[in-house]
């Protein structure tokens, strides 16, 4: 454990607070350009899902979950639906022990109750009792295990090219050598290029994307036999399967754990 996470007392003495917590509200989409922060970010949402993307992949966060972006990583990012979320921004100096990429975390019950006292908090340094609770949101984020609900995109342009392709229309049927063909790589190069490049092989890295794009349909309303059709499964059966051995629940479950309380307005 860092002598952050250790000794709380002192994060309410620098000269700027450790973490601020935010909650964000608008009726319609939000939507923001490339962009970046001094301080890491953990977002979170409150309604519905929300596209982060950077240079190295993209994330989809639902309201169970939250990402965490390290200081200075350019990112965009997409609500699909009106936004209602929150952010904790942490300052730079307490981020050298944190996760040095993003990743998406679980929003667990404790890490919820941290940052609903937090976003109530007036601007200012922090007391003591607010140092232990800005511990405990840093003692989640160091420790809580990264959750599969990222894409990583691979570098090469060619590459680069199927992948934006296939996350724009994951139900796409071509086979990896059509898709070879169509991007004008030979099709062992796509095949070891992409693990090489990505960690996932071409086929369990086009299910992921589908996957994800489920997880959008569900939180957007539709039901599991529209979604497991409209994506191109044979059954709902097969469908479910493949979601349950993904996110490690059925869809019905993942959507009542996903409609979680709410954060107190700042």
């Amino acid at each position: 454990m860092s002598d952050f996470l250790a000794d709380p007392f002192h994060l309410g003495s620098f000269a700027e607070p450790i973490i601020r917590a935010v909650r964000r509200e608008q009726a319609e989409q939000r939507s923001t350009a490339r962009h970046s922060h001094e301080r890491g970010q953990l977002l979170g949402s409150l309604q519905g899902v929300v596209s982060i993307g950077t240079d190295h992949g993209h994330w989809l966060v639902p309201p169970v979950n939250a990402i965490w972006l390290p200081p200075r990583v350019e990112h965009w990012l997409t609500s699909h639906g009106a936004f209602r979320g929150w952010s904790v921004y942490v300052a730079e100096v307490a981020c050298a022990t944190l996760p040095g990429s993003a990743r998406v975390i679980h929003h667990s019950a404790l890490l919820h109750e941290a940052v609903a006292r937090a976003a109530t908090w007036p601007e200012g340094l922090l007391s003591q009792a607010q140092s232990h609770i800005a511990s405990v949101i840093l003692d989640e984020i160091a420790s809580t295990p990264e959750e599969p609900l990222g894409l990583p995109m691979p570098a090469d342009p060619r590459l680069q090219r199927i992948a934006r392709a296939l996350a724009d229309d994951p139900s796409e049927r071509r086979r990896m050598a059509e898709w070879a063909a169509w991007a004008g790589i030979a099709p062992r190069t796509l095949s070891r290029r992409f693990g090489l490049e990505t960690g996932l092989s071409f086929s369990a890295w086009r299910q992921r994307s589908l996957l994800l794009r489920s997880l959008e349909m569900l939180i957007a309303g539709k039901s599991v036999t529209t979604v497991a059709f409209d994506l191109g499964y044979e059954t709902v059966s097969s469908f479910i399967d493949l979601f349950r051995g993904h996110f490690g629940t059925t869809p019905a479950r993942y959507l009542n754990r996903a409609s979680g309380p709410d954060l107190p307005k700042r």
